[in-house]
């Protein structure tokens, strides 16, 4: 498996037989060089939506036309983006699980707020996603708060690989992660995100680190690939 930081919160994860896009923010993220935009999203089989905010899902309809991935995500952004642009979708709900390939995604509650691209209207809830293959299980937070959730996501799922936003302003901070990580899960692998893109966000994971000495706790650098 291939865990590829895209920069903020977008990730390619390389998985079984799958090419996962989550949250793939190209247009405007200082993070991603422009001339690894192609190699960034090249053979994506398909595009996880963990909300609507810009940082997230402004390229969305752009990426998905030009890679023929479809879509899935929260049913309600699922059914803006399938009637309003003509993407493929596929909504789903906090719960439910669906099969991309040999990979299992499942949708989990997040805490934070949720829109269209545009900011014209709300989306239904945000989310995060656990996805499981290779014998691995990932929690990918999305953008979230510390939540009360994250107690039976770590127990019911069991997760052994967190990505968890830590940037703090819009999201948990490296603290508020670390307290998460120690109290609701067991990582073997934990990888923070959302932080370093602007100066209102934290620019550093030492607080993480430090806080969690059995952990291999990942600083990723943009389109450097970790593989577990």
């Amino acid at each position: 498996m291939k865990i590829i930081w895209l920069g903020h919160g977008s990730f390619r994860i390389e998985i079984e037989d799958q090419v996962l896009l989550i949250d793939p923010w190209l247009s405007g993220n200082p993070m991603l060089p422009e001339d690894r935009h192609a190699e960034a999203i090249e053979g994506a089989t398909n595009i996880l939506l963990t909300h609507g905010h810009f940082d997230h899902a402004s390229d969305i309809v752009k990426i998905s036309k030009r890679t023929d991935a479809p879509v899935s995500g929260m049913v309600e952004l699922m059914t803006h983006f399938g009637e309003s642009e003509g993407l493929e979708t596929t909504g789903f709900n906090i719960g439910g699980t669906i099969k991309l390939g040999g990979v299992a995604v499942s949708m989990v509650p997040a805490m934070h707020s949720n829109s269209l691209p545009d900011g014209s209207a709300p989306a239904g809830r945000e989310t995060g996603f656990v996805i499981r293959g290779e014998g691995h299980t990932i929690y990918l937070s999305g953008d979230t708060g510390l939540m009360a959730d994250m107690d039976w996501i770590g127990d019911y799922y069991r997760p052994d690989i967190g990505i968890l936003s830590a940037g703090g302003h819009f999201t948990m901070d490296m603290a508020q992660a670390a307290y998460a990580a120690k109290k609701y899960f067991s990582f073997e692998t934990l990888i923070p995100c959302h932080y370093k893109t602007f100066p209102l966000l934290e620019q550093s994971a030492a607080d993480l680190l430090e806080a969690l000495p059995g952990v291999r706790v990942i600083e990723p650098e943009v389109m450097i690939a970790i593989e577990v």
